[in-house]
């Protein structure tokens, strides 16, 4: 598993927006308002797609060289580059929704006390496994 990919996308201008896309990552596309807006929408789909693929173990292909790619009227390339380090830690620290069943009348105490619920049962956890913050 590579830290860093560099992939071409083709930027497309279509009226007053530009479409983006990668010509060797399926399903992966993007667009913007702004050229700027594009490129930066064009980084966080293709880290996206390249996390979820690590994840469903797909193999990554290697990026088309600029000769191997055709380009339409109103394209253009850009090379973009995602740093996956910070990507996957992101990505594995993300919330998860978990269902809890707990007794009627500790659930009025803390509501009651405007307690957060998912903030308690997150510190119990680490208290009880010794994770220390």
């Amino acid at each position: 598993m590579k830290n860093r990919y560099i992939f071409p996308s083709i930027i497309k201008v279509v009226e007053d927006s530009y479409e983006v896309s990668f010509p060797d990552i399926d399903n992966c596309f993007t667009f913007g308002d702004s050229l700027e807006d594009a490129l930066d929408s064009a980084r966080d789909v293709l880290e996206l797609c390249l996390y979820d693929m690590e994840q469903d173990n797909i193999p990554i292909p290697e990026p088309s060289g600029i000769k191997d790619i055709k380009l339409d009227e109103n394209e253009s390339i850009a090379w973009i580059n995602v740093w996956m380090v910070p990507v996957r830690d992101k990505m594995e620290n993300r919330s998860i929704k978990k269902t809890v069943t707990i007794p009627k009348w500790i659930n009025d105490i803390g509501i009651e006390n405007n307690l957060n619920f998912s903030q308690i049962l997150q510190a119990a956890i680490k208290e009880k496994v010794g994770i220390r913050d």
